[in-house]
């Protein structure tokens, strides 16, 4: 992705080509779409997703069970997160849906709060004059803040305490610093609770101490509240939004001092604080539901966790995401007692120093990636570019949903290691949005001043634009294939679960998808043959090269995985017999890439030069070879495909941007390079400083977008792990490999559980001097899948539920 380009304002001549299937309905208006959409049973879809409501009192256990966790479950740190770096120095707290940047400052707690729903604009119907999509913060609209929560504590100076600690317990999902100050320990904790739906704070102490202080709770957007406890407003587009805060302790006194709360003399202090907005996933309300009133909802919200000890509440919430951390445990190897010393910001520079592999480091980092997931993705909205967690009010790209790399690569981890749940909040999100993308494509598409329009003057099914928002709108320029890898990434989650009311609920946008390339495609021969063959109309490859290609590689291998999945998915729910066979007709007939005889690379256009950057941040190219997995090096493509991909990989280069590199490690893994893949792991790690690409104070990833200014975007803080998964584990349905690209530096013995392969199976596997010594599969619907390792393969067959074992693996 980046920023948007400048458009040349170039209108491509017309091919009119031959279509390859009938209208699917190039006259219907929105609205009609919309009525379809719902006639085909989207509503009942949709109510899937929760928005901020009002909840069932939840189960709270009676204790905390015993920890499984180890070391790689927990970061530390020696210094608070300054507040005007809280992006990369705050540490994230989140439920789901409400999240936050906590300082963790003895003398002054900020939290910058956030809800996935605080969002500006609206539908964005309106076509600039070339035929694209308004994309500002006013008519596409932006991610926000909520509000900002400060706890001042006057006599906690940081200059006035000794032995300042902050840490995050990946294994508990808690956030805790300490400090001494006059003989005096204190201790505060905070977390995020799905179950109670609010961000607690618990401040205690040691030694006979006390805390005396204010606690503010501030809007962001210009709100003037009139009372402490609480604040609630809306914007333009009819957004409405609230938060409220409750204070209690003991041993001394908490009351409301007109805007603010003060406390003093406590020997303990908890703040329990909520908020959300109106939001609705629902385009028929227009995706608002009028009768919530966000800001009294959040005060029965914070006065009925309030009702409870922070010890309850803290065991709440620990039980409820154990139950998913626990799902999955990895170790990489033993760090020197030298590397465990440090703290985390010292082990990322010593790393980077010395060149030294840190594999409980490297273990944490892809666990800290599960912390993000279970923190950004439950029940509400899915993780945009900046996840849940924000600075500030004008996050870059307006922190939307980006669909030629990021979304898709936000929830590339979540199905291999064990969160598969949380990836709900991405296909609720798609189905909630169908019924207006389904309305703005049949209206606005073919607009004549669209240069991606359809030269056969049909349209049919949905598409979207690069950038989406919340609201059924679509910004930065129409995006003709993001249907197709939308579409393909919630298939894959399929593979995984082989849950059929799961596949059942994406079909319709499987179909759609569908509907468009049937509309879209077109027919040519190819040159010095007889041979016609069906490729995408005018389009770019992003985002790179010439406006108006036709049939570029990334379209035609998006497609390609499409109709294939589609024709799988009727098969599976006995649906639209006929239609999947002309579905499976049409795939039959897709041009396939072939490797230029000039530059010996897969070619990323139908035509032998390059007609892009050799070194592009993007590998659309090949898509094939990840997120897809048409192109394989086991014998089954044909072996100049696979060279023509491995060098056109090399040419890319191996330092970018995060995302970037991480989409690199996963290419390279496939290819079963692992030195490769593993120094693309490193350099991800490398720290950033000064705003360079890399990894920052909190382990969020930076993304240099100009000489000496990073910005945090979250997809590489997932690309990342995923590749380290692939690495450990390649699958597809029926088949998967041990250790496919196992690099030296966790080779020596390591171990997995939790490790989920497409097909329907969950692996457990422990290794020793880069050799399988126990594997045990799990059957999670899957039946029948080969088991593969170093040349040698082995037939397994489960039914649902069971498991089996296997020993002996040799290279």
């Amino acid at each position: 992705m980046n920023p948007r380009p400048t458009d040349p304002g170039k209108d491509p001549s017309r091919d009119p080509g031959n279509s390859p299937g009938s209208n699917p309905g190039s006259d219907l208006s929105r609205r009609t779409a919309l009525s379809l959409a719902a006639t085909a049973g989207l509503t009942a879809a949709l109510g899937a997703l929760p928005a901020f409501t009002a909840s069932a009192a939840p189960r709270r256990p009676a204790d905390t069970p015993p920890l499984t966790g180890t070391s790689h479950d927990q970061l530390w740190w020696q210094a608070p997160g300054d507040e005007g770096s809280l992006i990369e120095q705050g540490l994230p707290v989140g439920n789901g849906r409400l999240g936050a940047l906590a300082s963790n400052d003895p003398g002054r707690e900020l939290l910058l709060i956030s809800d996935v729903t605080m969002w500006t604009g609206g539908l964005n119907e309106t076509l600039d004059a070339d035929g694209q999509f308004p994309y500002g913060r006013d008519d596409f609209g932006s991610f926000t803040l909520l509000a900002r929560l400060t706890v001042d504590i006057p006599d906690h100076d940081l200059s006035g305490v000794n032995g300042y600690r902050r840490a995050l317990d990946l294994a508990q999902g808690l956030v805790t610093s300490s400090y001494v100050r006059s003989g005096v320990t204190y201790r505060r904790q905070i977390f995020a609770s799905h179950p109670d739906d609010a961000i607690v704070l618990h401040f205690t102490q040691s030694g006979g101490g006390h805390y005396t202080g204010t606690i503010t709770l501030d809007g962001t957007h210009g709100e003037k509240p009139s009372h402490a406890e609480s604040f609630g407003a809306s914007f333009p587009n009819g957004l409405r939004y609230g938060a409220a805060v409750k204070a209690y302790g003991s041993g001394g006194r908490v009351r409301v001092n007109g805007t603010r709360i003060d406390f003093s003399g406590c020997k303990d202090l908890t703040v329990v604080v909520s908020g959300g907005t109106n939001y609705a996933p629902d385009a028929d309300r227009g995706y608002r539901d009028p009768a919530l009133d966000p800001e009294k909802l959040a005060r029965t919200k914070v006065l009925a966790a309030a009702a409870h000890s922070a010890d309850t509440l803290r065991r709440t919430h620990i039980a409820d995401y154990r139950r998913l951390y626990e799902r999955f445990t990895l170790s990489l190897g033993t760090s020197s007692d030298a590397q465990r010393s440090l703290d985390t910001w010292e082990r990322l520079n010593a790393r980077a120093r010395d060149g030294a592999p840190d594999p409980e480091l490297e273990t944490a980092y892809l666990q800290y990636s599960r912390y993000l997931m279970i923190s950004g993705s439950r029940d509400s909205l899915p993780l945009n570019l900046q996840g849940l967690w924000l600075d500030g009010n004008d996050p870059d790209w307006m922190g939307d949903y980006h669909t030629d790399i990021n979304i898709q690569m936000n929830y590339w981890m979540a199905d291999r290691a064990g969160l598969s749940e949380c990836f709900d909040a991405f296909a609720d999100y798609c189905l909630a949005q169908l019924p207006s993308w389904t309305g703005l494509t049949h209206d606005l598409f073919n607009d004549p001043r669209n240069r991606y329009r359809n030269s056969t003057g049909k349209v049919g099914g949905w598409a979207v634009a690069f950038s989406t928002n919340i609201h059924g709108g679509s910004g930065w320029w129409w995006h003709p294939a993001g249907n197709a890898w939308l579409s393909n990434s919630l298939y894959e989650h399929y593979e995984y679960t082989q849950s059929r009311a799961y596949l059942a609920k994406i079909y319709p946008l499987l179909k759609g998808a569908c509907e468009f390339w049937e509309a879209r495609l077109i027919t040519t021969t190819l040159p010095g043959t007889s041979t016609e063959v069906l490729i995408d109309d005018s389009d770019w490859s992003p985002e790179h090269g010439p406006q108006d290609a036709k049939g570029n590689t990334y379209s035609q291998e998006l497609v390609w995985a499409l109709f294939g999945n589609f024709a799988a998915a009727a098969a599976e729910l006995k649906r639209d017999t006929a239609y999947a066979d002309t579905i499976t007709s049409l795939r039959k007939k897709l041009y396939l890439p072939e490797v230029s005889p000039k530059t010996g690379w897969l070619q990323e256009w139908m035509s032998p030069d390059n007609l892009g950057e050799t070194t592009h941040r993007h590998l659309s190219v090949l898509i094939g070879l990840f997120p897809g997995d048409r192109i394989r090096p086991d014998g089954s493509t044909p072996p100049e495909i696979v060279d023509g991909a491995t060098a056109l990989l090399t040419a890319r280069g191996m330092n970018s941007f995060g995302w970037a590199n991480a989409w690199r490690a996963l290419c390279w893994a496939r290819l079963k390079n692992a030195d490769k893949a593993y120094q693309l792991v490193a350099n991800n790690l490398r720290p950033s400083t000064g705003g360079t690409n890399g990894t920052a104070f909190n382990l969020f990833d930076i993304y240099e977008v100009e000489k000496g200014r990073g910005i945090f975007q979250i997809d590489a803080n997932f690309g990342t792990p995923a590749a380290m998964s692939e690495m450990l584990l390649y699958s597809r349905p029926g088949h998967m490999e041990l250790l496919p690209a196992l690099p030296g530096a966790w080779a020596a013995a390591g171990s997995v559980t939790g490790l989920a392969a497409r097909g329907g199976f969950v692996v457990d596997l422990r290794w020793k001097d880069g050799v399988p010594t126990s594997v045990r599969i799990r059957s999670v619907g899957g039946r029948t899948t080969t088991v593969a390792h170093g040349g040698g393969s082995r037939t397994v067959r489960l039914e649902p539920g069971e498991s089996i074992t296997l020993k002996g693996f040799a290279r």
